[in-house]
């Protein structure tokens, strides 16, 4: 059950539209897990957590989801564990809300949008004071339209409008590559709008 706070933080009214878990902690049973992932280990599963990492060869993937969302609210928690992290969520496309260290900016871009063709254009406020690099972090993300916001710790730290949102379409967990990197996440859900 979402607190009253919860609403408040992603400032949206209750509603009544069911929350969805998207990662059960048992498997990844609601994802398209990509092709060499019995080989590579990029995404595994162990103790309700889900751990993500480069493999052996540092090639990069998407874990998407098999459902598509058009507007919805979606909440997660995420922990560095080690490595240059460089994640991020997929929103509907290739537009994503960064999880780490960009490798064209050379430095921590956690909750800003990144927009192929487009880079960083707005950069998320008071993330080194709201990350927690060694614990876990709690993030929401609201997409609605083009319209992105994202909250970290329940803080409203971006928002922005893309010319490249799509109306529909999966969500996804990057695992960028030629990384040497491990992150964990958990307690992924979506409400949609």
């Amino acid at each position: 059950m979402i607190s009253l706070f919860a609403y408040v933080a992603v400032g949206e009214a209750p509603s009544s539209t069911p929350k969805i878990t998207l990662f059960n902690g048992l498997d990844l049973k609601a994802w398209k897990v990509p092709q060499g992932n019995d080989r590579q280990n990029w995404y595994q599963v162990s103790d309700r957590i889900l751990k993500i990492q480069s493999g052996p060869q540092k090639k990069g993937s998407i874990l998407w989801t098999e459902k598509e969302f058009k507007d919805f609210n979606l909440s997660l928690s995420f922990r560095f564990i080690s490595g240059t992290i460089d994640s991020g969520i997929h929103l509907r496309n290739m537009d994503q809300i960064q999880i780490g260290i960009s490798g064209s900016k050379k430095r921590d871009m956690t909750c800003s949008p990144f927009i192929p063709g487009k880079g960083y254009p707005v950069e998320a406020k008071n993330i080194q004071k709201l990350l927690k690099p060694k614990d876990w972090n709690h993030l929401q993300i609201r997409a609605v339209g083009p319209k992105y916001t994202a909250w970290l710790q329940a803080e409203e730290v971006m928002n922005y409008k893309s010319s490249t949102a799509k109306e529909k379409g999966p969500i996804g967990i990057q695992l960028h590559a030629n990384r040497e990197m491990a992150i964990d996440f958990k307690a992924i859900t979506i409400r949609e709008l």
